[in-house]
């Protein structure tokens, strides 16, 4: 089923490889068959209160090495993930579904963010503040939040865990990881590797559960008054619900929740360039992320070239499995998510719009979905308001910068937004007046480990990734010396 090299993945993954769910354990399914892979015991809930307990001690330990001994220990998980990397890759592609080539890309993602902190470990280490009486010595030092709990989605399985728990580490805490309960596998595989690259028992504990697991799971670490962070990467309405729960412990919470991406196209841009950002912003992971495009508006005087360049492209887009080297789009995670993609599409040509290529269930096995393009979506259709989280592209043209920026703005989420332009002024101007937390402007990609990447309104909480990353797993503390 797997043919692995490593013999740390071979030893910890050849148990759980299955082609049925034992009783009372979780079932990991191919998004590609929708066949069972993996058969996953998950975490009893008598030991979730115990995990809690060995990631303190592990902290209190883990606190006192120098952040440079802590930056050592990222750079060997970097250099293990490399070792290790078409091992990852093909487990990656197995649980989730996306191509292999993505699944590579996401690997090197992942392994960014083990050497970025690493690179910048002491950067803050905090200040000598101004004498304010005389005889008194003031200073303020950065230290660890201390026992952290990290919930992760299932669509970058690995690159989202990696954006938690460098930093988290880096700062000298510990993790509790929830990953999710369809992409177990590589949370799963990222613990065994940083156990041979030298990491101190129970400094990274997996919590695994399925969905009413889950719930379980989340209850305990969110009524523990001994976990001081959460940092949650899914959807708004359980990030809302996390972020009640935090109340009552006062937790200092990170949330990173859902998207819905503009993607403006004006009369100047270079609509080839523009085009092939879009499919990538679009199409990747077969639209399973938070930052994919999802309303794209473009300028009436290029809407008919547009769109007749976008339908030549979509329609020569391959479907198929993600271990074949020459699919473009993998299917989607599970049948939830392809109905959810029917749904949007359904409404919106109930509501005017026009198919143009695509718009069908593919194969007879596994959750595929032919990409998909339609045009002339109403103002207010369903996927204006929800992420379709899937292979649906839907073009509406407009005919002036200030209702391309209404439109763009009329959405409660408020994480990327694209635009293509040559016109230095006009950029400048999107930059100030689109309401989202990122702004890519002639570039359909964007993300990196020294990019803040971060939300606004509906879209999250808090920033992952850079060096405002890191502060966000670290606190600060003030001493003031008198007598002096």
């Amino acid at each position: 089923m797997l043919d692995l090299k490593s013999a740390t993945l071979r030893e910890t993954l050849s148990p759980l490889l299955s082609d049925e769910a034992k009783p009372g354990h979780i079932a990991i399914d191919d998004p590609s068959t929708g066949r069972t892979i993996a058969s996953i015991q998950p975490t009893d809930e008598c030991e979730i209160d115990r995990a809690i307990a060995r990631a303190e001690r592990a902290q209190r330990d883990w606190m006192k090495r120098t952040m440079r001994e802590r930056a050592a220990f990222l750079i060997r998980v970097s250099e293990a993930l490399a070792a290790a990397t078409d091992d990852f890759a093909k487990l990656i592609t197995l649980e989730s579904g996306k191509p292999l080539r993505e699944a590579y890309d996401e690997i090197e993602y992942a392994r960014s963010f083990f050497d970025y902190y690493a690179a910048i470990a002491g950067d803050e280490r905090g200040a000598i503040l101004p004498e304010e009486r005389s005889g008194t010595f003031s200073s303020y030092r950065y230290g660890p939040v201390g026992v952290g709990a990290a919930i992760t989605p299932w669509n970058f399985p690995l690159a989202m865990l990696a954006r938690k728990l460098s930093p988290a580490l880096l700062a000298g805490n510990s993790l509790l990881v929830k990953p999710a309960e369809s992409t177990p596998l590589s949370a799963i595989a990222l613990e065994a590797i940083m156990r041979d690259a030298g990491c101190p028992e129970d400094l990274m504990i997996n919590l695994l559960g399925d969905r009413e697991g889950a719930a379980r799971i989340g209850d305990a670490l969110m009524r523990s008054t001994i976990v001081r962070k959460l940092s949650f990467t899914g959807s708004t309405a359980v990030g809302k619900a996390l972020l009640r729960a935090a109340a009552d412990t006062l937790k200092r919470v990170s949330l990173e929740l859902g998207g819905n991406a503009p993607f403006l196209i004006f009369e100047d841009a270079p609509l080839e360039s523009a085009i092939e950002a879009l499919l990538v912003a679009k199409f990747r992971n077969a639209g399973q992320t938070c930052v994919a495009a999802q309303r794209v508006y473009v300028h009436r005087s290029l809407y008919p070239r547009a769109v007749e360049l976008l339908e030549a492209k979509v329609s020569k887009l391959r479907l198929g499995r993600g271990l074949d080297e020459t699919t473009d789009v993998g299917p989607l995670i599970r049948e939830a998510a392809r109905e959810k993609v029917e749904r949007h599409l359904g409404e919106a040509l109930a509501g005017g719009a026009s198919l143009i290529t695509g718009g069908k269930r593919a194969f007879d096995e596994g959750y595929f979905f032919e990409p998909t393009l339609i045009r002339d979506f109403a103002e207010d259709a369903l996927l204006t308001r929800e992420e379709s989280f899937g292979p649906l592209l839907a073009l509406r043209p407009f005919d002036s910068d200030e209702e391309a920026i209404t439109l763009a703005n009329r959405t409660r989420a408020g994480l990327v937004a694209y635009a293509f332009t040559e016109n230095l002024s006009r950029a400048h101007r999107l930059s100030e007046s689109l309401d989202f937390g990122m702004i890519r402007l002639n570039t359909g990609q964007g993300s990196s480990a020294v990019s803040p990447f971060f939300g606004i309104k509906e879209s999250g909480l808090g920033v992952e990734a850079s060096k405002l990353g890191l502060l966000e797993w670290m606190t600060p503390k003030t001493t003031t010396i008198g007598g002096l």
